[in-house]
């Protein structure tokens, strides 16, 4: 089961993501929260597998509360998803920067929520390439909340990639998943999830969607190629 904690204060729209999710056979909503701190008593206490939280909330936001969540050792396995009103959210790139793992339109239909749920679940990050394309080439150059991983020394370690590796972290920033990665470089499925394996763990990331970060603010990958 994929273990689900809902962030928001608005009563109404948890409801409507429980009625969602709890419908799944595979997904269970362990708790809810109405504002930041409620939010990380309930990830300390169940231990989700899924966080999904509105960048807005109060006390404290979105943003800060995944910072903390991704920063505490206790919860290194908690993934988070954030949700917003809009879907270029100046907000969004720190998010990703602060350790989320994707994030969606509060208007979201429930299969792509339910989809969301699962492949965040799983390790990877949701990040569609049209959504990472626009985000990067508006917000890369801004300055933004310190990453929970130290990024200088993760932009140290792309020196230690192979050549290969180089290709399949340009190929995770474009958004690709494994199976395209795979179909783009002429390999198996299965050596193309080791490469982007190996890519993370050399580069000290949480998930894909620390790649796609480093791959920009390195200059690896620019807005726009």
């Amino acid at each position: 089961m994929i273990r689900v904690l809902l962030a928001d204060d608005q009563t109404l729209v948890r409801a409507g993501f429980r009625a969602i999710l709890d419908g799944e056979p595979d997904i269970d909503v362990v708790a809810e929260a109405g504002d930041g701190e409620q939010t990380l008593r309930a990830a300390a206490r169940h231990r989700p597998d899924v966080v999904l939280t509105d960048i807005r909330m109060p006390d404290p936001d979105g943003v800060h509360t995944t910072a903390r969540i991704a920063g505490d050792p206790h919860l290194a396995a908690v993934r988070v998803i954030i949700l917003t009103g809009f879907d270029l959210d100046e907000y969004v790139y720190g998010a990703l920067r602060a350790g989320a793992s994707g994030f969606l339109v509060k208007d979201v239909e429930p299969a792509e929520l339910v989809h969301a749920v699962r492949v965040v679940a799983r390790g990877d990050a949701m990040l569609a390439p049209s959504v990472t394309a626009r985000l990067i080439a508006r917000f890369a150059r801004r300055p933004l909340l310190p990453a929970r991983l130290s990024h200088r020394a993760r932009l140290r370690a792309l020196r230690t990639l192979t050549a290969r590796e180089r290709e399949v972290l340009e190929l995770v920033a474009t958004g690709l998943s494994n199976d395209e990665i795979a179909a783009e470089l002429v390999l198996s499925p299965a050596t193309a999830k080791t490469h982007v394996s190996h890519v993370m763990t050399k580069l000290d990331a949480r998930d894909r969607a620390q790649l796609v970060i480093t791959a920009y603010e390195s200059g690896l990958v620019t807005p726009g190629t």
